[in-house]
């Protein structure tokens, strides 16, 4: 069931969903088709995206940004940086990175456009930080809670790269949001990777902050633990809703423009 008003210049409605013995669900949309279309990215739109995939391709290497959070920065990372910074640089200059484009790839959100390498290559990278990250986390801490000893540090050195690699394969088969072939589910498919973003990015940090501030024993080790987990759900289920930016669904067959 849909119902729709406009808001900010902005065609907006909501999608309710019925489900048995549950309260409807209702998600705000947008018409993208009153949304104003760019025909380019103005220089500064795309010089302000390449930080963004500096740091996705900076922290590739789980166990390098693990020292780094854990001793700070050295020669290895220096390095590593540098090399960042020449091959996005490079991909950005050709207009090879997501939002760094002249021009927007994606228009019509239902239009079955191939989706280029680039793009594939760059959300998968994304897609394994923010689920290996996170989930490598969670483990840390249930074992550090059982054992009472930290072992997160081995943790990351043993299974980062199986759990990253796996979803490196999972983006190579074209299985992910925003990964797939083709373009067509953009509209929905955007929405569930702000959304993990969104969720991971308010985590993290104050995990991290927990991490320095509470004492590495089972009773903070819990806390941590909870107040992780429960802003991951917060955050989520926020997402899930519409109530984040980019995170509402753009109804099919309506021109925007995706970044």
């Amino acid at each position: 069931m849909r119902s729709c008003d406009r808001a900010g210049g902005i065609l907006t409605g909501h999608i309710t969903s019925f489900r048995p013995l549950a309260l409807a669900v209702t998600i705000p949309v947008e018409y993208a088709s009153q949304r104003q279309i760019r025909d380019r990215n103005k220089l500064y739109y795309r010089f302000n995206h390449w930080p963004i995939w500096i740091f996705v391709f900076f922290i590739a290497p789980g166990p390098l940004t693990f020292d780094l959070f854990e001793r700070g920065f050295d020669s290895r990372m220096a390095l590593w940086l540098g090399a960042v910074l020449l091959g996005t640089g490079i991909a950005g200059l050709r207009g090879r990175l997501p939002g760094v484009e002249p021009k927007p790839y994606i228009i019509r959100f239902t239009e079955d456009r191939p989706n280029p390498l680039y793009r594939r290559v760059c959300y998968t990278f994304a897609w394994s930080e923010a689920v290996t990250f996170a989930l490598l986390n969670i483990v840390g801490l249930v074992v550090a809670i059982v054992t009472g000893q930290w072992y997160l540090k081995q943790i990351y050195q043993k299974a980062y790269f199986f759990m990253a690699g796996f979803i490196w394969v999972l983006g190579a088969l074209g299985q992910l949001p925003r990964v797939k072939a083709s373009t067509k589910g953009e509209g929905h498919e955007r929405r569930y990777f702000y959304g993990t973003v969104w969720a991971v990015s308010v985590a993290q940090p104050v995990l991290w902050l927990l991490w320095k501030m509470l004492p590495q024993n089972r009773p903070s080790d819990a806390i941590k633990l909870i107040v992780f987990v429960g802003i991951l759900a917060f955050m989520g289920n926020l997402a899930r809703r519409g109530k984040l930016p980019r995170t509402r669904p753009i109804v099919p067959g309506e021109l925007a423009v995706s970044d």
